[in-house]
């Protein structure tokens, strides 16, 4: 009861800037009260926050705490001790040592009330003299660092034992990736703190890329792809190398693409599945991971992002002993996940579930996965005829590309089996235009169809941070709401903090679910365009993509500027 009072009283460094009119002083207590639930300090809380600009904050900090103000750029790096810059303080981005003289050490921090500053003296046996810098400034600095650091470990020693020294890391027995040395594998450890760096953000890839002057990573995470690091050129060979090693690709390859996988062991209890594609490119090879994560991949029904009325819909159509179910949409828009779910929710003992996909992305127990091997005979076509003498139950395939796939699938659906398979379409409606286009008779494919769903992914707000917005009538209107919804619902943008990725947290599914009806199958039976069968759907009552992502606007869940992002 004393700390919650205490937050309540304005003062100290918080009541200076609400003195000094850099921050109003109601917002000045709501952030002390919040930085002491989250248990940060008020600086830290400020600089995530964006509740002022780090300029301001370094300046405001170094005026309250009386400690020179600096610009960390304009010192000589080369004086940096690097035997300190293994100390957890600089790990953490927290401050630098910049140089030593006279006994002193000269420390470049961001935030004075750290309680690691008072190890310092214990750790150097120096004493410190703080600098006050802008802290983005100082954690570039100290990433470029570590980075030299680095290279400067590996160039120490000859090239040739560069391949020893991944392989001999890799092929150990380990439970906790952390336990890896880094002075005595400095790539292998790079490596893996990129690795669980992306899984701590939920990003979904990886891009490893070296241009004519410099090396990016990228992570792609909730869809969009973000700059993470540029690591020195250098570098470059060292971690293509590390990554070909981890997949077991030919490290003496680099002219024509490759393709493998890996497992990262993270601990005893979890590893996570990274599918790897090395190509070729004009300055060197670019790597691209694909993060394959069990635990966010395989989901509820209910937690997809579908509307009550569609999940019904679905699930009636899974549980229909045959019959073919399609799942549409372009790369990245959530197909995988959604068949995952679906065979998630179909699985148990009583049931013979076989999936054959290009490539497997999530081993599940209790169904038999095939992966597809061009090069052996092994394709879509050859493993579903496979499949149909092995007494199946349900179906999956990971994707109709032909007219041969297709005719199997369809004559599968046929004969008593549940199929399941995904198409690059842009609609529902259209996905049944493109297997008319294929060759698929118009008869089968009434028949056999049970429900087409199209699907996108949008990102959803972060509930912490995001605002309300205010729109004029005519343009809601013109994005497609209904007049009579105008005044019911608040409109919501992004803003960004510490708990979420730009303003945004998480994806959600927009569908289009439509179901086969009688009527349906009758105007598929007469050969029915993609216009006329989107006319039915919606005397059907089924809502469009574009109008169930409006729902979801409308619903608080995303934002209309990351609707139109998606339908651009």
């Amino acid at each position: 009861m004393e700390d919650t009072a205490s937050t309540k009283i304005l003062s100290g460094f918080a009541s200076y800037l609400a003195e000094h009119n850099l921050l109003d002083k109601q917002l000045a207590l709501s952030a002390l009260e919040q930085a002491h639930q989250e248990k940060t300090s008020y600086i830290e809380h400020l600089v995530k926050k964006r509740l002022l600009d780090e300029a301001s904050v370094a300046r405001s900090t170094s005026e309250y705490f009386g400690l020179p103000l600096c610009d960390i750029n304009a010192f000589n790096m080369d004086l940096v001790p690097s035997e300190y810059l293994n100390i957890q303080l600089v790990r953490r981005r927290l401050g630098l040592p910049l140089f030593q003289k006279n006994n002193l050490l000269y420390l470049a921090i961001t935030d004075p009330t750290v309680e690691s500053l008072y190890e310092i003296k214990f750790l150097t046996g120096f004493d410190t003299r703080l600098l006050i810098v802008e802290a983005s400034k100082l954690e570039q600095v100290i990433d470029e660092l570590l980075n030299t650091l680095i290279l400067s470990e590996i160039s120490g020693g000859e090239e040739s034992n560069l391949t020893n020294i991944t392989v001999n890391a890799y092929k150990e027995e380990i439970t906790d990736i952390a336990s890896y040395d880094v002075e005595s594998a400095p790539v292998v450890n790079y490596v893996n703190r990129v690795l669980l760096d992306a899984i701590d953000k939920s990003a979904s890839d990886i891009h490893f890329e070296r241009y004519e002057d410099n090396y990016r990573i990228r992570f792609r995470q909730h869809g969009v792809l973000y700059p993470i690091t540029s690591p020195p050129l250098k570098l470059a060979n060292y971690i293509i190398a590390r990554i070909k090693v981890m997949s077991d690709l030919d490290i003496t390859e680099h002219r024509v693409p490759q393709d493998g996988r890996f497992k990262l062991i993270i601990s005893r209890k979890r590893s996570v599945d990274f599918r790897v594609s090395i190509c070729p490119t004009l300055f060197g090879e670019k790597i691209v991971l694909r993060i394959l994560d069990t635990g966010q991949t395989l989901q509820e029904l209910n937690k997809l992002g579908m509307d009550p009325i569609q999940k019904e819909h679905f699930e009636n159509s899974l549980q229909r002993s045959q019959g073919l179910i399609l799942v549409t949409g372009p790369t990245g828009s959530g197909k995988t996940v959604s068949l995952y779910s679906a065979l998630h929710y179909l699985n148990s003992p009583d049931i013979n579930i076989s999936t054959v996909e290009d490539p497997v992305e999530i081993p599940i127990h209790g169904i038999n996965q095939v992966h597809v091997n061009i090069k052996t005979g092994l394709t879509f076509s050859a493993a579903l005829r496979s499949f149909l003498r092995q007494d199946p139950d349900v179906i999956m395939v990971g994707e109709i590309r032909d007219l041969e796939t297709a005719e199997i699938a369809i004559k599968a659906s046929q004969t008593g089996h549940l199929v399941l398979s995904t198409l690059h379409t842009n609609s529902a409606p259209e996905t049944v235009t493109r297997l008319m286009n294929m060759g698929i008779e118009p008869y089968n494919l009434a028949s056999s169809l049970t429900i087409v769903i199209a699907q996108r992914l949008v990102r959803v707000l972060c509930e912490s941070c995001k605002k309300a917005v205010a729109m004029p009538n005519d343009i809601l209107l013109k994005e497609g709401f209904k007049e009579e919804d105008l005044g019911k619902f608040t409109l919501y943008e992004s803003v960004g903090c510490d708990h979420c990725i730009h303003g945004f947290k998480g994806r959600v599914g927009i569908f289009e679910v439509l179901p086969i009806t009688e009527e349906m199958g009758e105007l598929i039976m007469k050969g029915g365009n993609a216009i006329a069968i989107t006319a039915q759907a919606r005397k059907e009552g089924v809502d469009s993509l574009r109008e169930s992502g409006l729902k979801k606007v409308k619903e608080g869940i995303t934002s209309l500027t990351e609707l139109n992002r998606i339908f651009k």
